[in-house]
C-alpha cells in the first residue's frame, strides 16, 4: 500500500510537471515513450525537443526492481548490499534557448531493500537545484524563498541542512567549485516514520514549479547574442562533467540496466569545452564564478555584486 501511494504521486507529479513547462514553452508537446527493463519494472520518458523556450528538457518517471541493490546505492550502506530493490522516481532537468533562463534538476525518488525473514528498509530521497549562467540576485533569493518555504512546516534548520547539503553534493571536486547556486538535497531520508517523510517529499516536489517557473518568465525574453550563447554552451560542460562522474543517480541507472536514453536525457544537446578558458575580470561572465557560485547564503545576502 505504501509504495502504491508513492507510484500514484510520482505518476500525477510527471504529468503536472509535463504539463506546466509544455504551457510556458506555448503549448509545446512532450514526445512519450514508455520502456520496460528485462530484470523487472520500466518507466515512462517524456522530452521535449527544440520548442520555443526550452531547447531540451525531459521528464522522466521509472519504478524499477532487482534482485541485488547495484553499488551506486549501497555504497554508503554496505550492510544492504546483496538486498532486493524497489525504486520509484521523477527526475527532471531543463536546459533553455535564453542563457538568461538558468539550467534546472529536480527529482524525487522512494527506494525499498528487502529481504526474505527481515522488515523492508527504506527511504526518500530528492531534491533541486538551478543552474545559471547570467544570474541576478533576486532570481536567486526567490529560489532559495521557495526552498525554505517547502520545509518550513518539517522543523527549525530543515532548510538550512539540505541547502547545505545540496552545495556538498553538487560540488565539482576537479573544478573546486558549486555546479550552480544551490537548492536543496536529501537523501537516506526515514525519520520520524512513512508519513513524514512522504509528506516532506511531495512538499519539495510540488515546491519545484513554484520556484522555477517565475525565474523563466522574468527572463525567457530578454534579447541575448553570440557571446552569452557561447558562454552558455561552456558552462554547460559543467553540467556535463558532473552529471557523468558524480551524480549517484546516473550511476544507479547505469548499474541497475535502466534504459540508456532515458538516463542520458539530462544532457544538454549542445556543448562546448574551451581549453584554459578565462573570463574577462569585472565581466558578467567573471561574476557568475567570483560572486553567484560561491555558496552564499541567499535568504541573508545583502551584498551586491
Amino acid at each position: 500500500m505504501q509504495l502504491e501511494r508513492v507510484r500514484t504521486y510520482l505518476v500525477n507529479l510527471q504529468d503536472k510537471l509535463c504539463d506546466a513547462l509544455a504551457e510556458e514553452d506555448g503549448g509545446a508537446n512532450f514526445r512519450v515513450e514508455t520502456w520496460q527493463r528485462p530484470e523487472g519494472g520500466g518507466g515512462c520518458s517524456r522530452a521535449l525537443a527544440e520548442g520555443a523556450v526550452f531547447e531540451k528538457a525531459g521528464v522522466n518517471f521509472s519504478h524499477v526492481s532487482g534482485e541485488g541493490l547495484p553499488p551506486s546505492a549501497s555504497a554508503l550502506r554496505p550492510e544492504l548490499a546483496g538486498r532486493s530493490f524497489e525504486a520509484l522516481g521523477v527526475s527532471l532537468v531543463v536546459h533553455p534557448w535564453n542563457p538568461y533562463v538558468p539550467t534546472a534538476h529536480a527529482n524525487v525518488r522512494f527506494f525499498a531493500a528487502n529481504k526474505p525473514g527481515e522488515d523492508p528498509v527504506w527511504w526518500f530521497g530528492g531534491g533541486y537545484d538551478l543552474t545559471p549562467y547570467y544570474p541576478n540576485r533576486e532570481d536567486c533569493i526567490a529560489w532559495h524563498r521557495v526552498a525554505a518555504g517547502a520545509c518550513a512546516a518539517f522543523g527549525e534548520g530543515t532548510y538550512t541542512r539540505y541547502k547545505q547539503w545540496c552545495d556538498e553534493y553538487f560540488y565539482l571536486k576537479h573544478r573546486d567549485e558549486p555546479r550552480g547556486i544551490g537548492g536543496l538535497f536529501f537523501d537516506d531520508l526515514n525519520e520520524g516514520g512513512f508519513d513524514a517523510c512522504f509528506a516532506f517529499m511531495r512538499a519539495v516536489g510540488d515546491s519545484f514549479m513554484r520556484a522555477y517557473r517565475p525565474i523563466v518568465q522574468r527572463n525567457k525574453k530578454r534579447p541575448y547574442t553570440e557571446r552569452e550563447r557561447q558562454f552558455q554552451l561552456y558552462r554547460r560542460g559543467r553540467y556535463v562533467e558532473f552529471n557523468l562522474v558524480f551524480d549517484r543517480g546516473t550511476l544507479f541507472g547505469l548499474q541497475s540496466g535502466g534504459r540508456t536514453e532515458s538516463i542520458l536525457m539530462s544532457l544538454p544537446p549542445l556543448v562546448r569545452w574551451e581549453y584554459d578558458y578565462a573570463a574577462e575580470p569585472g565581466s558578467p561572465e567573471a561574476q557568475l564564478t567570483d560572486y553567484y557560485l560561491t555558496g552564499r547564503d541567499w535568504l541573508a545576502d545583502r551584498e551586491a555584486p
